[in-house]
Parts: structure tokens; sequence; C-alpha cells
């Protein structure tokens, strides 16, 4: 062996590797300052923030949609009634709004808006009673609309207030105080919450396309049928059809369904949940489809019956004001405009026609105006939906609305009328006919209007 070549040969093999061991040494050294330099360069996903315009909207909204239940559907029913039942009517709403926020802190909001695992389709979870979980720092829709999610739980539990008080309507002058809070506790639980869910919560109409951006299905046909329900399993108030019934004061009316006008720009506005365009076209709709609406009423009473009654008016708005409330957010003023005079006619014909030809006492036309309207209202967005006001409308389809109508219609008769009898059997659902022909507010409250 020649050693010298060897250790030539070696040295060299051992110069070329300290070169090597060197250059990925700096290679190494390079990339280790160039990682942070990369990162720093690279933006990092936002982390959503409160957006304080949204939020600003959507807590006046709320007082708006509180608004509507008190004191304005209390004043709109309270003056439509006679004199020795204008508390008892003003009582329900009010009472309806106590019992109703408490049950919704407890169980409803988690009822409809967490989610309900393999039973999400259907219902909610119960992870969110008693508003576990959520702080101030919890947001709704975050990357969207980004509210504190206490806020959203608010806007929602006034649209569960309203609902059953909506019902009142239909059996007004002939339930029995007792009967009424247990009544309305049941069906918050029942059939207003899983509804809520199956639109706006994640559930099955939601996700096959069923529009509704206000309260179509969930308010007012919900409150419509369960109403009529109402009215057919209590039955006729003593008296109906051969005792003047007229309503003791449609001044207390006028200003009730006034106030429920101005409240429900919150309703209808504020189910964008921010402050945008589609915000403002939503409230532009209401304010046409309701004008429109209570001319409407106002000519088709005016032909038929040869006057325009303070009563028809304030009614066609409200009738409007139901008929757009699903539509607000997906069509365009003229589709609005259409649909509050289809509505107008078609809730005089069922208020005023239609239920005197079956026979039934809808007292103050909850099914005749809410229900009636309500599937107006979700009919023609089918119709009417225009993708240049709203994305979503691109998809909208007489079918799909039909579906949400149905199931709807379907699962508050059958939930209504079993809650029903299980009230009757537990307390009775009417006074007696003494207390009934005294009137409600001396039987059930010990008190009178002077």
């Amino acid at each position: 062996m020649n050693i010298p070549s060897t250790l030539k040969k070696t040295g060299r093999a051992a110069l070329f590797g300290s070169l090597a061991l060197a250059a990925l040494g700096s290679v190494a050294a390079l990339a280790q300052e160039a990682a942070p330099a990369a990162a720093a360069a690279a933006p990092a996903a936002p982390t959503p923030a409160l957006d304080t315009g949204n939020t600003a909207w959507m807590l006046t909204s709320t007082a708006l949609v509180l608004m509507m239940t008190i004191p304005g559907l209390a004043l709109f029913y309270g003056g439509m009634v006679r004199k020795k039942n204008v508390l008892a009517t003003v009582m329900q709403s009010f009472a309806i709004t106590c019992l109703v926020t408490v049950l919704w802190f407890m169980f409803g909001y988690s009822l409809a808006f967490s989610d309900g695992g393999g039973m999400n389709a259907y219902l909610g979870g119960f992870s969110k009673f008693f508003h576990h979980g959520i702080t101030t720092s919890t947001l709704w829709a975050p990357g969207v609309a980004n509210i504190p999610e206490f806020v959203f739980s608010m806007f929602q539990m006034t649209f569960a207030i309203i609902t059953p008080a909506l019902i009142a309507g239909a059996f007004a002058e002939r339930m029995k105080f007792s009967a009424l809070l247990i009544f309305m506790a049941l069906w918050l639980l029942v059939v207003y919450a899983p509804i809520a869910h199956w639109v706006w919560g994640g559930g099955f109409l939601g996700a096959a396309g069923v529009l509704d951006f206000a309260g179509g299905t969930v308010v007012h046909i919900n409150a419509g049928v369960a109403g009529l329900v109402c009215a057919l399993v209590l039955g006729k108030r003593e008296g109906y059809g051969t005792t003047n019934m007229a309503p003791h004061n449609l001044v207390y009316s006028v200003i009730g369904a006034s106030l429920l006008w101005v409240g429900w720009f919150g309703f209808n506005a504020g189910s964008e949940l921010a402050a945008d365009g589609l915000a403002g076209a939503a409230m532009l709709n209401t304010q046409v489809a309701t004008a429109a609406a209570a001319l409407a009423w106002m000519f088709a009473e005016w032909i038929v019956a040869k006057k325009p009654s303070v009563l028809g008016i304030i009614s066609g708005a409200v009738a409007g004001l139901v008929a757009v409330t699903p539509a607000s957010g997906f069509v365009n003023p003229t589709g609005a405009f259409i649909v509050g005079i289809v509505a107008g006619v078609v809730c005089y014909i069922s208020a005023v026609k239609v239920k005197h030809m079956f026979g039934y006492d809808d007292s103050l036309d909850a099914f005749g105006v809410h229900g009636v309207g309500g599937v107006v209202g979700a009919l023609l967005t089918g119709v009417l939906a225009d993708p240049a006001i709203n994305s979503l409308s691109s998809g909208a389809s007489i079918g799909k609305q039909l579906y949400g109508i149905v199931f709807t219609i379907l699962w508050t008769a059958i939930a209504t009328f079993v809650i029903l009898y299980i009230v009757k059997a537990l307390v009775g659902l009417r006074p007696s006919t003494q207390e009934e022909v005294e009137g409600l507010d001396i039987s059930q409250h010990g008190e009178v209007v002077p």
C-alpha cells in the first residue's frame, strides 16, 4: 500500500467533507432565519371580531320587536274585544312575554339554536340550557354578522314571545288564565322551538331550501294554524252570532297596529343580522307591502260592504306585514308591492267571508290574517324571489315553499291539538258560562275598567 498517496486522498476527502458540511450548515442557518420572515410575510387568518355597527342595529331591532308585543299587540287585541275583557286580553300579552322570556332563557334557545347531534335535522340539543357556555365574547355567525350571541338570543327571544301571543287572538274572551299559561309553556317548547330549528337552526326545512327570511312559517303560519285549532277545540264564545261583539275601542287598536308596523322594521330588516344593503331592502319592502295591503283591504271592503272601516284598514296593514315577512329579504320592491295587494284581498276574504261561511269563531282573526297571510307570503316568495336582491333567491321554488308550509301545518295542528287536551285534563280550558258572560276581567283577575 502506498501510504503517502492514501493520506493525500484521505486529506482531499476530508477537505471536501468539511466544505460540504459547512455548506449544509449555512443553508440550515439561512432556512431558520428565513422561516420567521416567511411567517411574518404570510398574513394570518383574521380572528373574527365584534362588529359594532351590526351589533348596534341588532340591539335596536330587538327593542323594536319586543315593542310589537308589549305594547303593540296588547293594544291591538285589547281594543278589539268587548270592554269586559280588555284587561284579560292585555294581560295575556304581558304574561306571555314574561313566561316565554324565562322559558327561552332556560330551554327554548338551546332547543332551537344549538347542535342536536344525530337529531339535529329535527331539534337542537341541551348544551345551551340556561345559556351555558355563552360569554360576552361569544359571537354569533363569526366571520359573517359578528354580533354577540347574547344579542342574537335576545333577538330570537322576541320572536318566540310574539308567536304564542298571536295565538291568543283566536280564542280571545274565552280561555281560563291558568289554562293559557300551561298551554303557552308547552306550546313554546313542543311546537315553536322545533319549527324554529327546522328553518333557522340547521334543521331539515332550511337544508331543503325553504326560504323564510323573518318568520312566515316559523311565526305566522305556525301561530295562525295553532289559533284555528284552539278556536275549534274551545268552541264559540257565549252568544256568538246573537250578541253584539263589536270592538270596544278601535283607537287602542289603531295605536297597537301602528306600533306593530314600526316594530316590524326590526322584525324584517333585523333578520338580516347586519346593517347593510339587504337590511335596507327588507325595510323598504316591508313599508311598500304594508301600505299596499292596507289599501287593497280597504278598497275590497269599500266595494263589498260599501264603507271603508277603520278596523278594515288596520287589519289590511297587518296582513301586509305578515305576508311580506318571509319575502322581505328575497324580493324586490315591485315583488313586495304584489305581495301586499294579494295579501290584502285574500286576507279580507278569509277573515270576513270564509270565517262566516264555515262558522268557526276566530275571535280576532289570528288564522284569517296570520295563518292565511303567512301562506300567501310563503308561496309568493317562491314566485317573486329575485337573485339580484339575495343570491339565495336563485334556489326559490313553489315546490320548496309548499314543502315547508305542509310540514309546519301538520306538526303545528297535531301538536296543538294534543297539548290542548292535556291542558283540558289538567285544569280545564274555559271558564264557566256565568264567568264568561260576566267577563274575564272580573272572573279571572278581579279587576274592571271603569
